[in-house]
């Protein structure tokens, strides 16, 4: 029997963020992926210094790749340094890369990074989102939704 899988990512210490997304996107969907990494991105990264703004994921030979997340390079490395953009592989599973494919053929949908995280083991993960893009007025519903959500807070603390 397969072992069941956790409901949430067992997040210890988050490293990037990319907090744009759920603006952007209709998040569908959410996976946790490891990452490929050479030592001193693994060094970079547990100093704190990543980016996922412009980030994405793509689905090439039957593999997912994390393409323009930068880690910078690691400051007391060699010259067996990384390269900061270079494209990293995604770790996951046969299903879970079948799945992602199709959503993103057939469904017209986007990988898109959330977070790079180190879980209680020490590895570093990635959560990735399955979304689909908004379009302006879905935007705009965002922003009158936190904005009325915001506003009702305020009113509860209040009358108290």
């Amino acid at each position: 029997m397969a072992r069941p899988k956790p409901v949430t990512f067992d997040k210890q210490k988050t490293v990037a963020d990319n907090r744009r997304v759920r603006f952007d996107y209709h998040v569908e969907d959410t996976f946790e992926a490891g990452l490929a990494l050479q030592g001193t991105e693994v060094k970079a990264l547990r100093a704190g210094e990543a980016s996922i703004k412009e980030a994405y994921a793509e689905v090439r030979d039957g593999q997912v790749w994390l393409v323009n997340a930068n880690i910078p390079e690691y400051s007391h490395g060699n010259r067996l340094n990384h390269e900061p953009r270079r494209p990293r592989k995604l770790l996951l599973h046969a299903r879970e890369i079948e799945k992602l494919f199709g959503a993103v053929e057939r469904k017209g949908m986007t990988l898109v990074p959330l977070s790079i995280y180190f879980n209680s083991t020490g590895r570093a993960k990635v959560e990735l989102a399955l979304a689909k893009g908004k379009q302006s007025h879905d935007k705009r519903q965002t922003i009158k939704d936190r904005d009325w959500q915001r506003d009702k807070a305020r009113l509860m603390r209040e009358k108290g």
